[in-house]
């Protein structure tokens, strides 16, 4: 990603941000990884890293501990590890075994159930392999605090049992010295010391040569000799020798631990990778449950999808002190792509800019961002931004000159999946020549196709913003009564700068005020007023249009329908004459079975005329009936509609082909054929059939399975009302109208829903959301313009 200027991501508080992940880390590696967070522009790459903090999120919510704990790098003693015959220090076992501790309650984090409930997170271990040997191999040689067991070795427990006992020797004989000399009075106040790691006694200088022994030191005042006696000096002896002999097992220990483990390094270093990467995970979880960000909707494309949208810092500021932080939405449709953004100054306009700007860095550098769960990003591969003072002295550079230098490398770059951040378009220089520049960058940005939030008070670019197709004005808007900004954002009008009202409430002097506004003239004040009409009148233009067009495609769904609903009918109709057709065969077929019977009875009785006429009769009549009904069935087989019946195939009958008897009736699967007959599965019953006899049956679509459409029903399509008000409803009640609302407009085809639940507590906005996201053919769900209702509506588009 390509971000200028070089301090962008200061401009936009970015390193804020970072700042914030950093005192969450555990581990050093993890700080130099949050500062090296990469921008990331593949979307499913976004998305990963996205589900991944989400899931940690999860666990936080639920309280369900993730056994992260703080760590050390292992590069060095990983690096020294592998040279052949190198003993780790005891130091560098205890940082190695912390980290297989880590690694060990992850892959024990992950049982069956939190697979299912984590499965990004646990996508991440799932290649890997861990040896819990390694850990156990270390927990053989150190304790939980890091020292050397007892018990590393027989050698050693030995040498320590050994150690212990002497040390009791030297107790019990130094007890009895101490008593001995101290009746004596050859003792000072503080009876023993440490002296060249031996215990030693306290005595006068004046006693010293009372008692037989050896003098290790004397005090600073040379008043006092720290004296071993001579019974202690071979115990003493002993235990040195053993400490030696200690160490010696120690050092072969290590040896052969280190050797044990050199193999491993690779695997220790694949595992400290993982530990560092969850560690930047747990950071953004945790930053994520602070100012409740989560995962919006992401499109390969560049959008703008904002919806009750906050800036994090600002959030988080607000949080603090309790203060409520207002919301934006920006949501840009059809092909506008750059919102020019005007207003009173202090009323937020920078703040959205910037929201926009950091919102954009934090999700592609995987952070969930406090906005609605309905919100949809796009993804940039630039990012431009030019954002306060940027005078340099240094280059000579005044501060226009400076913002000039940056717009010619913004041209240089800028492209379809840019994103242009300008703060006070134009300022700096002549209002007349700056805004006649930024009006020339301005139309170059937008046949650039870039997108971008753009802040001014020049009225010129607020109408070009009006006149040209791709750039829509924005507001943010002022309550006029009590001379203070509201901070809430009004996309398709401009806004006013209020200087002459809010130079008022600060104070200034009347005749001050008087002599501007005689000075600025009525064409500055009429030129807002006329953006602001015109914006309206062309809004609602625009709205009735859609709804024309909306209404124009409901009309041929319509008629598509009605359509339908006649060939259905059709068909219906000749299937119930041939299902009349095939049963009178039936009674045919019985009579003349029956006619036979009594033609056999005549024949026996010699009557050989009379069984003629009786048996020319059945014959015509079956042939009439057969004849029928397999007219009427090639009628509604062969000019059936394209939506009922899948053309059958042809050529030779197989195992799995769906046929029919040529005589009619129902269809049938080949289950087995055996040489000249098959075996067909028709329904329940299993027939075996000629092959002769059986053709290759047409295979009937699902829309047939569908129920007819009365007339009645018809009205009901043409005398649906899109709108629903579920206001004062209990929960029950609004969810039982909801959903026949919602069953009623699909059935209807109905392309846009509205859905009044008001603001209130929230608890049925909430409702309606969860709902709706359960239905696969929405496409998408929105809140209108606070005029037009805001949050306490929801429009459901199908």
């Amino acid at each position: 990603m390509r971000l200028e200027p070089n301090n962008l991501l200061e401009k936009l508080e970015y390193d804020k941000i970072i700042a914030l992940l950093d005192r969450e880390c555990l581990g050093e590696l993890g700080r130099q990884a949050v500062h090296r967070l990469p921008f990331m522009t593949d979307l499913k790459e976004i998305e990963r890293s996205l589900r991944e903090v989400s899931e940690y999120k999860l666990s936080i919510e639920k309280n369900d501990h993730f056994p992260l704990s703080q760590y050390e790098d292992l590069a060095e003693d990983l690096k020294m590890l592998d040279i052949e015959g190198y003993v780790l220090p005891q130091d560098g076992f205890v940082r190695i075994n912390a980290v297989l501790v880590i690694m060990g309650g992850v892959f024990r984090f992950f049982s069956p159930d939190r697979q299912k409930i984590y499965p990004s997170l646990y996508d991440i271990i799932r290649p890997i392999n861990f040896d819990p040997a390694l850990h156990t191999a270390i927990g053989k040689v150190f304790d939980e605090n890091g020292d050397i067991r007892p018990d590393a070795s027989p050698a050693l427990q030995a040498i320590r049992r050994e150690i212990g006992s002497k040390q009791r020797e030297l107790d019990k004989v130094f007890r009895t010295l101490i008593n001995n000399y101290r009746n004596s009075g050859w003792l000072a106040d503080n009876v023993e010391s440490i002296r060249n790691n031996r215990r030693v006694l306290s005595v006068p200088v004046e006693h010293k040569r009372k008692i037989r022994g050896i003098i290790h030191d004397e005090s600073a005042t040379g008043r006092t000799a720290f004296i071993e006696p001579e019974p202690v000096i071979e115990i003493n002896n002993d235990i040195f020798d053993l400490e030696q002999d200690e160490k010696r097992e120690i050092w072969r220990i290590l040896k052969e631990l280190s050797d044990s483990l050199r193999p491993y390094t690779p695997a220790m270093r694949q595992y400290l990778t993982l530990i560092v990467q969850f560690d930047v995970i747990m950071v953004k979880a945790r930053l994520a449950a602070q100012m409740n960000g989560i995962m919006p909707k992401l499109t390969q494309n560049p959008s703008f999808g904002t919806e009750m949208g906050k800036h994090p810092l600002l959030y988080l500021k607000n949080k603090k002190i309790g203060r409520e932080t207002v919301p934006f939405d920006l949501k840009l449709h059809g092909d506008n792509r750059i919102v020019v953004l005007s207003g009173p100054n202090a009323g937020g306009k920078s703040i959205l800019m910037k929201s926009v700007g950091l919102q954009q860095l934090m999700v592609q550098s995987g952070m969930l961002v406090p906005m609605d769960e309905i919100s949809e990003m796009g993804i940039f591969e630039n990012i431009f931004a030019d954002i306060g003072d940027s005078q340099s002295l240094e280059d000579d550079l005044s501060t226009y000159s400076s913002r000039l230098v940056y717009m010619r490398k913004f041209l240089e770059h800028a492209d379809g999946k840019t994103l242009v951040l300008i703060d006070e378009f134009g300022s700096g220089t002549d209002p007349k020549m700056g805004g006649a520049i930024a009006e020339a960058i301005l139309k170059e940005l937008n046949e650039r196709k870039v997108y971008g939030v753009i802040t001014t008070h020049y009225s010129n670019l607020k109408m070009f913003a009006f006149k040209t197709q791709g750039i829509i004005n924005g507001s943010m808007l002022f309550d006029q009564e009590h001379l203070a900004p509201t901070y809430m954002f009004k996309a398709g009008r401009p806004g006013s700068s209020y200087a002459f009202e809010i130079a008022q409430k600060s104070g200034l002097n009347k005749k001050i005020l008087s002599y501007a506004r005689q000075r600025t003239g009525k064409n500055e004040v009429a030129v807002d007023d006329l953006l602001i009409n015109l914006q309206r009148e062309k809004k609602e233009a625009e709205d009735k249009l859609l709804e024309i067009t909306l209404k124009e495609k409901q009309l041929e769904k319509l008629i598509k329908s009605y359509d339908e609903l006649h060939r259905d009918l059709e068909y219906r109709r000749k299937k119930f004459q041939l299902e009349a057709k095939e049963k009178k065969l039936q009674v045919v077929v019985k009579d003349n079975r029956e006619m036979e019977k009594l033609v056999r009875e005549i024949r026996e009785q010699q009557n050989l005329e009379m069984a003629k006429v009786l048996a020319e009769k059945a014959r015509v009549e079956r042939e009439e009936a057969e004849k029928a009904v397999i007219q009427l069935e090639e009628q509604i087989y062969n000019e059936a509609p394209t939506t009922i019946y899948k053309k059958a195939k042809t050529g030779e009958l197989q195992i799995g082909d769906l046929v029919r008897m040529k005589s009619g009736g129902s269809a049938g699967t080949i289950e087995a054929i055996d040489k000249n007959k098959a075996i067909v599965q028709m329904g329940p019953m299993r027939l075996t059939v000629k092959l002769r006899d059986l053709e290759h049956a047409r295979e009937e679509l699902n829309v047939q399975k569908q129920k007819s459409i009365s007339v009645d029903t018809l009205h009901q399509m043409a005398a649906f009302e899109n709108k629903l008000d579920i206001r004062g409803l209990t929960p029950d009640e609004a969810l039982k109208r909801f959903e026949e609302f919602m069953d009623r407009g699909l059935v209807n085809n109905a392309s846009l829903l509205t859905i009044i639940h008001g603001r209130g507590t929230g608890v049925l906005k909430n409702l309606v959301r969860t709902k709706i996201r359960e239905y696969r053919e929405v496409k998408r769900s929105y809140h209108p313009a606070s005029e037009e209702g805001g949050d306490g509506v929801t429009l459901v588009e199908l």
